[in-house]
């Protein structure tokens, strides 16, 4: 099965990008033929510092390859050019009314982030991303379903244009919780402000952590909300069914249990899983010479599959 993915190199990788992603495309390198790219073309519709946008693509790679990362091609998305090649094709494809109706366009419009042209043809890179790996299977968040349709929507009207069957249909698969609450209780995102880094030092976790929005209920008299509490939210993805319904008892009958002891308890699961883990991953920040031969040794192998796609593709369509 041929797998692909990317992720934006704009900031430092939370837990939403954790649980909404990363710990499924891990999951996957066995058994898969595996294409995980560092979207850094995708991130100039919100970076603009070249420094911050290599440091933030080192950042990416060292922190998939702490987290176990070591059987998927691992490559920068600029280094395979041929993926902007197809984009402009496929933009010949795609009608004007669909992109309007894109939801990601519309709602980091809202959001106040820039609306460039860039984020408005968004979904098109992304289809181009896609298809000239001939992706099987794409792992993404429930708010990206819609790019995939548009890659599905594409793959079909490109075959039937052209009356060839180059591009394989992909389908999405999601993780087992896509919408990962931040601090403020709304989707962890880096474009809110709200998110909760993978790696990061006590001192903040604790900071972060403190600052999580919660009801006004006296715990003293009554029972404490589990659903869409962020704090329980969060513990009951690190934790074993046993301990889940421990925090739940906590919280519905424990009038001695208030939300300082649910955070407590986040703060001590989030550092017994990550902190360990940060070792490697400062090391291996370090070590620019080992992620830069990681990365290329991935994108030799992205782009030559690019490149026996886009021979296909130039030739069934004049080019």
């Amino acid at each position: 099965m041929i797998v692909v993915s990317g992720i934006q190199p704009s900031g430092r990788l939370h837990l939403g990008n954790y649980f909404g992603a990363i710990e499924k495309q891990i999951a996957l390198q066995e058994g898969n033929e595996c294409y995980y790219f560092i979207a850094n073309y995708h991130a100039l519709t919100s970076v603009k510092d070249g420094q911050k946008l290599r440091d933030f693509t080192y950042e990416i790679a060292a922190t998939y390859l702490a987290l176990g990362l070591d059987k998927a091609n691992l490559f920068k998305q600029s280094d395979v050019p041929e993926v902007t090649e197809l984009a402009w094709i496929l933009s010949n494809l795609v009608n004007i009314g669909v992109m309007n109706r894109n939801h990601a366009f519309k709602e980091k419009s809202e959001k106040g982030i820039s609306s460039s042209v860039g984020l408005y043809t968004y979904p098109v890179l992304m289809s181009a991303d896609i298809l000239i790996y001939g992706a099987e299977i794409v792992p993404v968040g429930e708010d990206q379903i819609q790019h995939i349709e548009i890659a599905r929507d594409l793959c079909d009207s490109f075959n039937r244009e052209y009356k060839t069957d180059i591009f394989t249909k992909p389908e999405y698969s999601l993780a087992l919780m896509s919408k990962i609450p931040g601090i403020d209780g709304q989707k962890m995102s880096k474009s809110y402000n709200n998110t909760i880094p993978i790696f990061t030092e006590p001192k903040e976790l604790k900071k972060l952590i403190s600052s999580i929005v919660t009801t006004s209920v006296d715990y003293t008299k009554e029972p404490m909300p589990v659903n869409k509490d962020t704090i329980f939210t969060l513990y009951a993805l690190m934790a074993n069914p046993k301990e889940r319904q421990e925090l739940k008892i906590n919280y519905e009958q424990n009038r001695e249990f208030g939300y300082g002891h649910a955070k407590e308890l986040l703060i001590q699961r989030i550092s017994d899983i990550f902190g360990p883990v940060k070792r490697d991953y400062d090391q291996l920040l370090k070590d620019k010479g080992k992620l830069d031969s990681v990365l290329k040794k991935g994108a030799n192998a992205a782009r030559q599959k690019a490149q026996e796609t886009m021979t296909k593709v130039k030739e069934v369509c004049g080019l």
